[in-house]
């Protein structure tokens, strides 16, 4: 649960600093604040934290997402590569603004595969969305030299690896964007929220005006009465969680420390088992332990100690199976189900690309993800829970 499991007196006292002023929206209303501006701060200390120039609070990751793509001038004809492992989110945000995702292989990171940029790009590719699953970091370093060979925007998708890096440098920061996930189960939490960052100050400017109806803020003059640029829409992160954020934020160092810590004990747990791997992290050290991917020689091997582990009361999750996580167990998405009745931007007619999500396209995925299980960590694991998850570990594999 990670972030939801630190709130105390800190979120509260920052929470109550905004319902003593009752300004709850994060702008205008500057005399009646008192000078608090609990969004603006957030944003300031979340760049600092990331080493980024710019950040932008808003209502989720799913809408980071769809700001990100839209400041970055995605849309109709473009084809946005995403790797076929990552929630719902990343492809629905593509979609949302108008373009393709098309779907590509991952590799041992279990993130995107640099190596497939080259292999599933087409004369429309405009974008690559590589995503920091499950708190490690994907190859960014490949990713990002091989998107700039062709021309191709890099936007990261960091919605679960808050607080990871990879070679010292903080996850969300390489690309030209990246974005942020703040919702109930996510390493920092406000409730539901998102954050978007980049070095571009253009960037900034189209992402700051679209999430506000176009509004260019200009502290010269008064809402509503300012010039505008570009249309937009209501994707604001309020005062709440603008407040929120703050407290949590100056909790994730040792939020990851503590996930590391557990992670480490049940790692050692498990490399006693006969036939057990782990997930290949490009960098250890940056990786943030919100869970912990193992593997084993096969998928029925997989399977069988899964089910052992579950007899134990160890949970752990195949991803290959889960519904949400994985592109061919999306139902609704292979058969183009938008929530528009013409099914676009699929069926639509100006796309001069060709669409396919096929299993035989992504063979590593099949592969990987079907032999290899998931487990959560924790902020808060007791010695007792831990040596509970040992206990069972060892059982499992004795009846294996």
């Amino acid at each position: 649960m990670a972030g939801a499991e630190m709130i105390g007196k800190e979120e509260i006292k920052e929470i109550m600093d905004v319902l003593e002023t009752g300004i709850l929206i994060r702008y205008n209303f500057d005399k009646e604040r008192n000078g608090v501006f609990k969004c603006r701060e957030f944003e300031e200390a979340f760049a600092q934290y990331c080493g980024s120039k710019y950040a932008l609070g808003v209502t989720s990751g799913s809408a980071a997402l769809k700001v990100a793509l839209t400041a970055l001038d995605v849309g109709p004809g473009d084809d946005v590569l995403v790797p076929a492992f990552t929630f719902l989110a990343t492809y629905e945000a593509v979609l949302e603004v108008g373009a393709i995702p098309i779907m590509v292989d991952i590799d041992e990171s279990l993130n995107l595969d640099p190596l497939e940029i080259e292999k599933k790009k087409t004369p429309y590719t405009k974008a690559v969305i590589p995503v920091h699953m499950c708190g490690a970091p994907a190859n960014i370093d490949k990713i990002v030299e091989i998107a700039k060979k062709y021309n191709l925007l890099v936007l990261e998708d960091n919605a679960q690896g808050c607080g990871a890096s990879f070679k010292g440098k903080k996850l969300g920061s390489f690309g030209d964007m990246g974005i942020f996930s703040f919702d109930y189960v996510k390493t920092v939490t406000t409730g539901e929220g998102g954050m978007v960052i980049t070095n571009s100050v253009d960037l900034y400017h189209r992402a700051e005006w679209y999430h506000d109806h176009g509004h260019d803020h200009n502290p010269k003059v008064s809402r509503a009465l300012e010039g505008r640029t570009i249309l937009g829409f209501n994707y604001r992160m309020n005062e709440l969680q603008g407040a929120m954020g703050l407290a949590q934020l100056r909790k994730l160092d040792y939020i990851i420390a503590e996930q590391r810590k557990n992670k480490q004990a049940i790692m050692d747990a498990l490399a006693q088992v006969p036939g057990v791997g782990f997930r290949g992290i490009p960098d250890r050290e940056g990786d943030s332990a919100t869970f912990l991917a193992f593997n084993l020689p096969d998928e029925n091997t997989a399977q069988r100690f899964q089910n052992m582990l579950s007899a134990e009361g160890v949970d752990t999750t195949c991803y290959k199976r889960n519904l949400w996580h994985y592109v061919p167990n999306w139902e609704h998405f292979l058969a183009k189900s938008t929530a528009n009745s013409k099914k676009y931007p699929f069926n639509d007619p100006t796309y001069k690309g060709k669409i396919a999500y096929l299993r035989e396209s992504i063979p590593q995925a099949e592969d990987l993800l079907g032999r290899t299980l998931v487990m959560g960590i924790a902020v808060k694991m007791s010695p007792e829970k831990i040596n509970q998850i040992k206990k069972g570990i060892e059982q499992a594999a004795k009846n294996m």
